[in-house]
């Protein structure tokens, strides 16, 4: 906890969060950075198909490259941001991050571009990754605390959600009008503008505890992981979360391809079709806090992933003209419930994980969460090579629709609210 940012006593400003100028540079900071990530999300692989005319297998090992960090160093990096000091890390990696991508560009304009240069810049990006956005959990808590974390992470993940609609645009644009590549250059200025960012926010980061060095890392990280596994409210959350990442980056991994070589889009019609998804991410993080309250954190969750999943096997229906309804209608949907699941599961680990595990806990989520992506995108790939890019979308979104029923079976459905403050569990009593 910090003192200093205790909001249980004090009146709420006009503005809300926005009142907070910490809050403001964190929120300009990841809202630039963002808006680089969506950016990046379609211009990679229109680099890889259009540039470099690799196949679907290649662009899912390229998807799979972003997040294979997360299962190689995941772990770890938890324990190892337990012990650091959280803004100087995560200035660190936005610089290496702008270097990585701008490495791309310049390979391209000196003709010497080639497909394990982008693996290895997506390898670099995804360990950048991994390191800023566990730091950047457990920094959220600093800069924010009490009443205002819930509606901080709505309003971090609503103009997340917003720079994904821009991104996914304004790369198609570009690529289109002056080829993938340039798309890049932008990207490495967000993250220096995020670096900028960081480094004005005034905030004083609480003293690491005396003994912490001491401890092993290893130990450390076997804490975090018995923590998890042991909590019968994050346990199904984790699991749940595994699941639906390997089936929706497994057919993200071919959406791509599937609509340039089978619907018949080009770049523009691209960027533009997948920016529905990001409209129901913020159609999410604006009624997140209303649903919570309406419907409770629990049951509110469950709720809305019954009844937005199922859409997704929309996007396989998908045909030229008016078919791509179809797959605006779905992409909207579920973005709408990944946003809400998103930012009640964030809440909820950051409130109800130890303050001094926090790094760890959340790292630990991630790396499983994280750590299906890769075999996703390549299953989804290789599917999409071996049987046929539309059918590989029926079988990876067919996976997404039932994935709610992991929630269902825990706790959590005989529960309005999820609870604020970990209780002891019986395996937490040493006899």
């Amino acid at each position: 906890m910090n003192p200093g940012n205790d909001t249980s006593d004090r009146p709420r400003p006009r503005w809300g969060v926005f009142g907070q100028p910490d809050f403001r540079l964190l929120w300009v900071g990841e809202t630039v950075s963002g808006l680089g990530n969506g950016i990046t999300v379609v211009a990679l692989p229109l680099i890889a198909v259009v540039g470099l005319d690799a196949g679907s297998t290649a662009v899912g090992l390229l998807s799979a490259a972003v997040w294979l960090p997360w299962l190689l160093i995941g772990l770890p990096v938890g324990a190892w941001v337990d012990r650091r000091r959280k803004r100087p890390l995560m200035i660190a990696c936005d610089v290496t991050a702008a270097a990585a991508l701008v490495s791309v560009p310049s390979a391209a304009w000196l003709d010497a571009l080639t497909f394990p240069h982008l693996v290895v810049v997506a390898l670099v990006c995804g360990t950048a990754a991994a390191c800023f956005n566990t730091a950047y959990h457990s920094y959220i808590r600093i800069v924010l605390d009490g009443r205002d974390l819930l509606e901080g992470n709505a309003k971090l993940q609503g103009s997340a959600a917003a720079t994904q609609i821009a991104g996914p645009g304004v790369a198609g644009l570009l690529a289109q009008a002056l080829g993938a590549v340039t798309a890049l250059v932008a990207d490495a200025v967000t993250f220096l503008v995020s670096a900028v960012c960081l480094q004005r926010i005034g905030v004083v980061e609480p003293d690491r505890a005396p003994d912490a060095e001491r401890v092993s890392l290893r130990r450390q990280i076997v804490e975090g992981l018995r923590f998890v596994a042991r909590d019968r409210y994050l346990r199904p959350m984790v699991t749940w979360g595994a699941v639906i990442n390997m089936a929706l980056t497994g057919y993200q991994a071919v959406q791509v391809v599937f609509l340039v070589r089978t619907v018949g889009l080009n770049p523009g019609m691209v960027g533009l079709l997948l920016t529905c998804g990001s409209s129901g991410g913020i159609a999410g993080a604006l009624v997140a806090g209303r649903l919570s309250r309406r419907f409770g954190t629990a049951r509110g969750l469950l709720l809305l992933q019954l009844t937005t999943s199922p859409f997704v096997l929309l996007l396989p229906m998908t045909t030229a003209g008016p078919g791509l309804l179809l797959f605006a209608t779905g992409s909207f949907l579920l973005g709408f419930g990944v946003s809400v699941a998103n930012i009640v599961v964030g809440t909820f680990r950051q409130t109800y994980s130890p303050p001094h595990m926090l790094g760890r806990v959340v790292a630990t989520a991630m790396m499983i969460n994280h750590s299906t992506i890769p075999l996703g995108s390549l299953i989804g790939g290789v599917l999409g090579d071996a049987v046929g890019y539309r059918p590989a979308m029926w079988i990876m979104t067919g996976a997404v629709a039932p994935s709610w029923l992991i929630l269902a079976m825990s706790p959590m459905r005989r529960m309005r609210d999820l609870p604020r403050v970990r209780k002891p569990e019986p395996a937490d009593v040493k006899g």
